[in-house]
């Protein structure tokens, strides 16, 4: 085969690029040659933990995928779900955590440029973003520089394609302080029976690049920044992406236009590992081969090597396959939409991957081999026995009042106002709750005639203290947000970020987060239709906590009757639910600086039981206010209910025993939420709910046994609002 030759300096190189040994004699095996130096960088790709999940693989097959409403499962660019009237909703989170470190705006933008690329290649039209962020302390430099970036990149992307950022959550701990997390979610509107997969069909059918032009930005990407830890230097910022949402959009809208025409018969985006990823996995989902001639890419630098071609993540590109017959029409939307058009091979029935350059043959491998072939790894998890995260004592004050104000300003609790106003909300006239106006975001779809909400969760610190009950924690809190406004949960997806799992602590970790992950959708009836896995998230300085992030979709029947955040002076409170409330791993423990092992139990039965009466009473109308019980407690929950009523409050809280008393005031866990209704409003007879105070007055004041305090709105107000101070006095 000419052009493939056998270097003696190949066995070096496979190590730089990231595969053992073992796996480069597997490749050797299976080719029955030394794959040459174009071969060699396809395989480190689609053998680097983020592209073929090798050692992650094994325990996700262990999560439930099927349910009623499932259209798409795992396997697809994304999930989707089931509405009414023949339209479903695709959704899907990933990762951009190392280029996010490595260069924040670039690696946060392009992260929400790849996954809407991941939503529209089903053939859904992108119609709102959501993100998870968590970053270092703000007392740091680096971490008000993370943060800034990775805002400002998101806002970027999302407003200049002009879809709704619609929620998300953000985080600080110590552990993010060198490898941020950005988990970015897309949620996408389709007809059902118009939806495509990424399979390669049809003997002799045109490959079709389209969008923009390749270039070096992003070569190495996946298995430079993704599949090993993070290094300090910036001898790994020339791997970041670098993204256009303008080109973005009308790639976007020349596939979609396209797939209403019926004129692809498969599509895919080029994401991690570009055409290599692309081609060969579209190859292996159709059971055929294919033809790539490189010489054909229309190139943004000119002088790029085959290789380079291939592994390049250059942004905003797609590969469609398409009928003979269909080209000249494709081609005419590309004019139309100003986009990239380029026929660079075609389908073939020999299961190979060939990649050729002009005449000359660069590459030729097995499509199994490159694709499926990858060896799975087993973990071997052991169980920490100390607790070897930083935690800085910061509170040393036991007045209740005192607590409370430091709750409400601490960074994760406090209000993020500054970080969604950067984002456009409302684009799409579709956004019924946005941002701080309940505890899930609303969007109205007309189309079906109902509502969707969505919510993305997780909680890092928890599940350090434990992988099992905090992964369950997640879900259930995710599914909690639904419940507040109606929603029934149709589907979830996942992101799940952990540190090195070839160390047998991140191992155990992420073995025992999965197995909560799947008990919880299995106890709540949730099919998993999608995620993705960012191992290798840690540095010299040490691991971040593993942090599993979900994100929910559900179906609202009547969005008018959503509660929202406020209610109005008289209305009475609430508490609903019997939550088992703990100190343990909560916003309190961190900043008296006792953290450790270990969570409060629970009972998931009587929490899905509890969700399930919290979604009808959301739905009935009869609730003004609702919100389940969070970061902070009780406590935290009430003052923020007051703060969105411009009021105060009077409330006594129930306590069993003297020693609990704090933890009835500050405690976290699953179960419960805070109602507020109209005084002449009655309580549907099956809650169990608690009358516990009434809104209004000039004070806000909560007893619990023998504890108290008694503020001024203003002050509780100004404790939660003061994130931008923070930013600022250090900035």
């Amino acid at each position: 085969m000419s052009g493939v030759s056998s270097p003696s300096t190949a066995a070096p190189k496979h190590r730089e690029l990231g595969l053992s040994d073992h796996e480069y004699e597997l490749i050797r095996a299976g080719l029955d040659r030394a794959p040459n130096d174009l071969e060699l960088a396809m395989f480190s790709l689609l053998w680097s933990e983020h592209c073929a999940y090798k050692h992650s693989k094994k325990l996700l097959r262990g999560l439930p995928t099927e349910g009623p409403r499932v259209v798409m499962g795992p396997g697809e660019n994304a999930g989707a779900v089931a509405l009414a009237d023949g339209w479903s909703i695709a959704f899907k989170v990933e990762s951009h955590n190392h280029p996010s470190a490595v260069e924040p705006f670039q690696g946060a933008a392009t992260g929400v440029g790849g996954i809407l690329r991941d939503v529209f290649a089903l053939g859904a039209r992108p119609i709102a973003i959501l993100d998870s962020l968590r970053f270092g302390e703000l007392t740091s430099e680096r971490s008000r520089f993370l943060f800034d970036g990775v805002v400002s990149g998101i806002g970027h992307y999302g407003n200049s394609i002009g879809i709704a950022t619609i929620g998300g959550e953000v985080a600080f701990e110590a552990p993010y302080e060198h490898n941020c997390l950005v988990n970015a979610m897309a949620i996408g509107l389709a007809r059902t029976d118009r939806m495509v997969r990424a399979a390669a069909v049809g003997i002799g059918n045109p490959i079709v690049l389209l969008g923009a032009s390749t270039g070096r930005d992003g070569i190495g990407g996946a298995s430079v920044l993704a599949s090993a830890e993070l290094e300090a230097g910036d001898e790994k910022r020339p791997t970041v992406q670098i993204g256009d949402p303008f080109e973005e959009k009308k790639v976007m809208e020349l596939c979609l236009e396209a797939l209403d025409r019926g004129l692809f018969v498969s599509l895919q985006d080029l994401g991690a590992a570009g055409l290599t990823s692309a081609a060969s996995e579209m190859a292996s989902a159709g059971a055929v081969g294919v033809e790539i001639d490189v010489a054909k890419v229309p190139l943004r630098n000119p002088d790029l090597a085959p290789f380079e071609v291939m592994v390049s993540e250059s942004q905003e590109r797609m590969l469609a396959i398409v009928a003979p017959d269909r080209l000249g029409e494709v081609e005419e939307l590309a004019d139309k939409w100003q986009s990239g058009f380029a026929v660079i091979g075609e389908v073939i029935a020999e299961r190979v991957i060939r990649v050729f350059d002009g005449p000359e043959v660069v590459g030729e491998m097995p499509v199994d081999l490159l694709v499926d072939d990858c060896p799975l790894y087993d973990l071997a998890p052991l169980k920490p026995k100390s607790w070897d995260y930083p935690n800085r004592a910061t509170l040393q004050s036991d007045d209740p009042a005192a607590i409370l104000l430091s709750l409400l300003a601490a960074p994760t609790i406090a209000s993020k106002r500054w970080v969604y106003e950067q984002y456009d909300s409302i684009v799409g006239s579709r956004t019924v709750r946005r941002p701080e106006q309940a505890e899930a975001a609303v969007l109205l779809i007309e189309q079906a005639g109902r509502a969707i909400a969505a919510a993305i969760d997780g909680n890092g610190r928890r599940v350090a203290c434990d992988p099992y009950l905090g992964t369950i924690e997640a879900v259930l809190e995710c599914a909690a947000n639904l419940a507040c406004v109606g929603a029934e949960p149709l589907g979830l997806t996942n992101c799940l970020n952990f540190p090195n799992p070839e160390k047998p602590t991140a191992a155990w970790q992420l073995t025992e987060s999965v197995r909560g992950l799947a008990d919880a959708c299995r106890a709540l009836e949730i099919p998993v239709v999608g995620g993705n896995v960012s191992l290798y998230n840690e540095t010299e300085a040490g691991p971040i906590y593993p942090t599993p992030v979900v994100g929910l979709v559900g179906e609202v029947p009547d969005p008018t009757a959503c509660p929202g955040s406020a209610a109005e002076p008289g209305d009475q409170i609430y508490l609903i639910g019997t939550p088992n409330l703990s100190l343990r791993g909560g916003e309190l423990a961190k900043q008296r600086g006792e953290l450790g092992f270990g969570l409060g139990e629970i009972d998931l039965a009587g929490a899905r039981a509890t969700l399930d009466s919290v979604r009808r009473l959301a739905r009935s109308g009869s609730a003004r206010a609702l919100r389940d019980i969070s970061d902070g407690g009780v406590a935290c929950a009430l003052a923020e209910l007051a703060i969105a009523s411009g009021t105060g409050l009077e409330a006594d809280l129930p306590t069993d025993r003297d020693d609990c008393e704090r933890a009835g005031l500050f405690g976290e866990g699953p179960g419960g939420f805070i109602c507020a209704v109209a005084a002449d409003q009655a309580l549907p007879n099956e809650l169990v709910a608690t009358p516990i105070g009434e809104l209004g007055g000039r004070r806000f004041v909560i007893r619990c046994g023998s504890l108290s305090l008694d503020l001024d709105p203003a002050e509780i107000e100004a404790a939660w609002r003061s994130l931008p101070d923070q930013i600022g006095a250090r900035a």
